[in-house]
């Protein structure tokens, strides 16, 4: 076969410049059937080799047999009615390409957001660990939010994946915005509705916002893809190279590079334009927030027990010991522990984000010390006047006391004696 640039010389030369075939065998050293070849061809010459067959296409029909009985079966299971015994590799590659006829594909259409509709919602668990103090570390979920609509991106660092921590880091984003869209789109978070319904707290937080939640398929992250490309930006982009002092520190790291950079740039979906710069009208086509804010944070009601301790996400907080034996009111918020009884504040602490930690408070040490002396006091003063109360009958004589050693002469029992002073008497 002659090269392609061999057949152009032998065109030019025979059809522009008119030189005989035989001169061109001469100049060339091709053959005269090889020029006559070239003349004719429009194209020009190429390799093709023949396809020599794959071992697979002796079984096709078994394989379209199954596949219009059962179309989701499994290659490996194929590979077993077949009887097939070479490479899996090659079937599976075949049954790929034959499985679509029988079975059907699904399309997946691109969704067109209109402004203030949707929000999605995610949690991202940043391979770095946190340092919380009391020599303790731990990766800690961020709780991620974006706009469908603008494309921007809002991210906080929260204590826990616990329903009360997860609400009320979506209320301190909402609260950023300024307004919440009219659905909220998460996957089938355990907190949030883990078993494809909404959970209790989560229906009463969207209630009160007046909006609506959306739960995903299951095993369908597609569904709020935007959020899940922003958990893969936010791993790429931001954590590389930073070092973090705590939660606060990592908050404010991640704040200030969603400000100057993620929201900033320009995003081609939305007419290459910025996300801050369409959320004004994305945010002018939401809903107001409530004037009141939900309810949110880790909330539990409590007898206090004798050592005065309550215990909020794996840590003890000290309370005023006044309140022991009565019920309190636990609310924890990302920053604070607060514990009442009735309208009273009975303890106040800095949240601790580690764990079997306890928090104590001096003046509750303090109260707990002089409630102690005043109990030992009182059952003293009781265990006196016990002792001094002169016992008397109804009719107001006195009852006498009998000395015990009376009841020993009495039957008998010397314990000064060697044997027990277990004598019998009649």
């Amino acid at each position: 076969m002659i090269s392609v640039e061999q057949w152009a010389e032998i065109r030019r030369l025979h059809l522009s410049e008119g030189v005989p075939i035989k001169e061109i065998v001469r100049r060339l050293g091709v053959s005269r059937n090889t020029v006559r070849v070239a003349v004719r061809s429009a194209e020009p010459p190429k390799y093709e080799r023949r396809p020599s067959g794959s071992a697979v296409d002796v079984f096709e029909p078994q394989i379209r047999a199954l596949l219009a009985g059962y179309p989701a079966m499994p290659a490996t299971v194929i590979a077993e009615r077949i009887g097939w015994t070479r490479s899996m590799t090659v079937l599976k590659d075949r049954v790929r390409q034959i499985r679509p006829e029988y079975r059907g594909v699904d399309p997946a259409d691109r969704v067109v957001y209109e402004p203030g509709g949707c929000s999605q919602w995610d949690l991202w668990f940043p391979d770095r660990r946190i340092p919380l103090g009391r020599n303790q570390f731990a990766v800690l979920p961020v709780l991620v939010m974006t706009l469908a609509y603008s494309r921007y991106r809002l991210a906080t660092m929260i204590p826990s994946r616990q329903g009360g921590d997860i609400l009320a880091g979506m209320w301190l984003l909402l609260s950023q915005v300024g307004a919440v869209t009219r659905k909220l789109v998460w996957d089938r978070e355990s907190a949030i509705g883990g078993k494809g319904v909404p959970t209790q707290a989560a229906t009463a937080f969207v209630g009160t916002l007046g909006t609506r939640l959306e739960l995903a398929p299951p095993r369908d992250p597609e569904y709020k893809g935007m959020v899940e490309r922003t958990n893969r930006y936010l791993e790429t982009s931001f954590l590389p190279g930073r070092e973090f002092t705590g939660p606060a520190d990592f908050n404010a790291q991640l704040q200030s590079w969603l400000d100057t950079c993620a929201n900033t740039k320009v995003v081609r979906a939305i007419a290459d334009r910025r996300p801050v710069d369409v959320l004004g009208e994305d945010v002018a086509a939401m809903t107001a927030l409530p004037p009141v804010a939900p309810v949110s944070g880790l909330r539990e009601r409590v007898r206090l027990a004798r050592d005065y301790y309550v215990r909020v996400d794996g840590n003890d907080y000290s309370v005023h010991p006044a309140v022991i034996g009565k019920f309190v009111d636990i609310t924890a918020t990302a920053t604070t522990v607060r514990i009442c009884h009735g309208q009273t504040v009975v303890a106040d602490h800095d949240r601790f984000w580690g764990r079997h930690a306890s928090i104590t408070d001096p003046q509750h040490v303090a109260a707990a010390r002089e409630l102690r002396v005043n109990y030992r006091l009182q059952d003293l003063n009781n265990r006196a006047a016990n002792a001094a109360r002169i016992r008397a009958h109804a009719d107001g004589h006195t009852v006498p006391i009998r000395p015990l050693p009376d009841y020993d002469r009495l039957y008998g029992v010397d314990f000064t004696s060697g044997n027990g002073g277990l004598e019998p008497v009649s």
